[in-house]
């Protein structure tokens, strides 16, 4: 069943598009969208930042020639408002802090990397479902406008099930990576603990008994393979409501990136 985005662009999954071999597998937790700044038909801002798309491209940057682009194909019926690229802080932070404090220091290049996600496809955080539910769901019958499924767009707790998980083993297989990058508690649950044995459920674990930074030697599907755990990019670039504490030890950890613990 397809899902929509308020004022109707589907919402579809983003996926690895180079199929090359790459160096290094990136395992997010989802997919984030393009994002734009709502006004009313008078120019007041009603949302500095909703969620209108689905990324052009996993990891995407958040250049406003992409967003521009996608964004004026989205038609507004006269009345609803109008629509424009967010800020540029609002689109893609998470692709930068992934280039310029991860793949950066660990001596990689965007063209080196496989990036993947938990769920391919965005979901709505509680400040996107507040704005649908304040702002947008009033005028969907006023204007024809498409409603959006908040229940079936909510974070779930649960992002990846077994199907997902050999989805995920098949492109980490495709990728012939020798290093697999994993961003948050969720990555390590929801898909390292589900292929391979290891000694920990979650970062806090992982730190307390390898030290953030270290990289570790797993086997996964009759290979053996170097894995690194990482916060999610929104503590190490101090997006939104971040963690300092996970901040402060990717910055002391980043020059263990080289090392290895048996």
């Amino acid at each position: 069943m397809a899902y929509h985005f308020p004022f109707g662009q589907e919402v579809r999954p983003v996926v690895q598009q180079d199929r090359t071999p790459k160096k290094v597998f990136v395992l997010g937790v989802y997919a984030s969208a393009v994002h734009a700044r709502w006004k009313n038909k008078d120019g007041k801002v009603i949302c500095p930042s909703l969620a209108v798309a689905s990324e052009p491209r996993i990891f995407w940057d958040g250049n406003e020639e992409d967003a521009r682009k996608i964004i004026s194909k989205i038609n507004i019926p006269e009345g609803a408002g109008t629509l424009e690229p967010a800020a540029d802080n609002l689109n893609g932070p998470s692709a930068k802090a992934l280039d310029e404090h991860i793949l950066k220091p660990l001596g990689y290049t965007r063209e080196e990397a496989w990036l993947c996600d938990l769920l391919p496809e965005s979901r709505l955080n509680p400040g996107q479902v507040k704005v649908i539910e304040d702002k947008y769901n009033p005028l969907v019958k006023q204007y024809g406008l498409p409603p959006v499924p908040i229940e079936e767009l909510k974070r779930p707790k649960k992002f990846c099930d077994e199907k997902r998980c050999e989805e995920i083993l098949e492109e980490l297989k495709e990728s012939q990576a020798e290093l697999l990058v994993l961003l948050g508690d969720e990555p390590i649950n929801q898909f390292l603990r589900k292929v391979t044995n290891v000694d920990f459920k979650k970062l806090q674990d992982y730190d307390d008994k390898y030290k953030y930074g270290n990289r570790v030697e797993v086997d996964i599907d009759n290979r053996t393979i170097e894995v690194l755990p990482l916060t999610h990019p929104r503590n190490i670039a101090k997006l939104g409501h971040y963690v300092k504490k996970w901040y402060d030890a990717h910055q002391n950890g980043k020059n263990l990136f080289g090392k290895i613990s048996k």
